[in-house]
């Protein structure tokens, strides 16, 4: 199994790093079918994080739908559908609309603080869109924030995107606040979405076209950072958990190799779409992941 879930980029960190037997048994838990427990997860989330390429632009896009708990469903072994569309100002849109699109998709419950990850290829479906599982894969919970409830609220309406390419003084002040974010990346095999969490202040905006972040120990699989070795292309996105505005991000991103093994990754970014009121959900506060390291340790 493991031969066919590593691909050159992964291999190539894991050696650096000194931990391709720890992937190696890692990796025996990434397959194709969707278990019983990981169906009934899935239906009890109110929002589903995606990623995959532009097939016209080659943008490399992270994007979020939302809806009642049941919308995104196991429909098969090897199969998911998701009952919800895209805005039509979402860069993520001819993607999702494309059939075979390689895709990445996490499914995060702040109340339990577990998560899903299943990446696969698009299929266009009635009220929506189906993937077709290729990899499917649990994490720990490790940086996960604890958020205990949320509520929907229906009089939430999305308003218009601002589209820059560059960020502004708000954006990048709503950046350093957050404590979650979501990263896709994409290689030949496919695309995969993953989720990146800590203390306010371990996201940076060091200027209005670059962030960077401390890569923090994880199940040594590196399938992130394995991805931008091999193709730089990645899309970030952003919640705000109270408001629902999302921002979304994309670029170039390269991670950079400390003598004492730290790593970071800077972003570079190349657009933005900030979208006021995406998102109908409204979030308790956090409760923060005793794992988190304080920023900048």
């Amino acid at each position: 199994m493991t031969t066919t879930v590593y691909h050159e980029g992964s291999r190539a960190v894991q050696d650096r790093v000194g931990v391709r037997e720890l992937a190696d048994h890692v990796g025996r838990s990434i397959g194709p079918g969707i278990k019983p427990v990981a169906a009934t997860f899935l239906e009890h989330q109110p929002f589903l994080v995606l990623g995959a390429a532009d097939p016209a632009t080659g943008e490399v896009w992270s994007s979020v739908l939302a809806g009642t708990p049941g919308f995104v469903r196991a429909t098969g072994p090897h199969q998911i559908s998701v009952r919800a569309a895209p805005l039509p100002t979402d860069p993520l849109r001819a993607a999702l609309a494309t059939p075979g699109t390689p895709v990445g998709t996490i499914a995060l419950d702040p109340r339990t603080r577990r998560r899903m990850r299943l990446n696969g290829r698009m299929r266009p479906a009635p009220a929506g869109f189906a993937v077709e599982a290729e990899r499917v894969f649990s994490n720990c919970p490790k940086y996960l924030q604890k958020r205990e409830t949320y509520e929907e609220d229906p009089t939430r309406r999305p308003r218009s995107p601002l589209v820059s390419t560059e960020l502004s003084a708000t954006q990048r002040a709503f950046i350093e606040a957050a404590d979650t974010f979501f990263v896709t990346t994409v290689h030949d095999t496919g695309a995969d979405a993953s989720h990146r969490g800590g203390n306010p202040g371990f996201l940076r905006a060091e200027s209005p076209r670059e962030l960077t972040w401390r890569d923090y120990p994880g199940n040594s699989m590196f399938l992130t950072l394995g991805n931008l070795a091999a193709d730089p292309r990645a899309g970030v996105l952003l919640l705000d958990w109270t408001t629902g505005t999302t921002l979304q991000l994309t670029g170039e991103a390269r991670t950079y190799f400390a003598a004492n093994g730290d790593r970071t990754i800077r972003f570079t970014l190349t657009k933005a779409v900030d979208t006021p009121s995406a998102l109908p959900l409204r979030w308790s506060a956090p409760h923060y992941s005793p794992a988190n390291p304080e920023p900048g340790r």
